[in-house]
């Protein structure tokens, strides 16, 4: 033992990523479904955090996001909106982040978490609208999203298998 060194990450032991201001980060390349690989592995190129984006521009980068398959990454461009977004919208940006989520666990393979994640987003996007009195803010159909969580939701469950997160894939508009 006595290594000061982690065997599979080259790094000191105990090192933590830290970003400019000294907050935590994780700086591990990521695959495409946002897993965590070994230090030095080639992976996909990483949301920025923290980025302000107009409605129309999250809801466009998402959905380019999940037609590449990488609903882990579309989940980061929500959570962005939900946290610099107006207080009104948050429980919306909350809920598409949760469905992009529940898309993710889903494509891993995660059968509870994927569903019961899928149900959450569901409900979360089908309370915002019901209560903000809009069911297609900036062009998506929340009841069709809805609806197709639900039903990806019953299909993992029935299968007990990974879904291709490319072809699981909602339409947001």
């Amino acid at each position: 033992m006595g290594s000061t060194r982690d065997m599979d990450e080259g790094r000191p032991a105990g090192a933590r990523d830290r970003d400019e201001e000294g907050r935590a980060r994780n700086a591990r390349p990521r695959d495409g479904l946002g897993r965590p690989l070994p230090y030095g592995a080639a992976g996909v190129a990483r949301q920025p955090e923290g980025v302000v984006r107009t409605p129309g521009e999250s809801v466009a980068e998402a959905q380019a996001l999940l037609a590449e398959g990488k609903p882990f990454h579309a989940h980061e461009v929500f959570e962005d909106a939900w946290k610099s977004g107006p207080e009104s919208e948050r429980a919306l940006w909350r809920g598409l982040a949760q469905l992009a989520v529940g898309l993710t666990h889903a494509a891993r393979g995660n059968v509870t978490g994927g569903a019961r994640l899928l149900r959450r987003g569901a409900g979360a996007v089908e309370e915002w609208a019901a209560d903000a009195g809009q069911g297609r803010p900036y062009g998506m159909d929340l009841g069709a999203l809805a609806g197709w969580a639900r039903e990806l939701a019953r299909t993992v469950e029935e299968t007990g298998g990974p879904v291709d997160a490319r072809a699981a894939a909602p339409r947001l508009r």
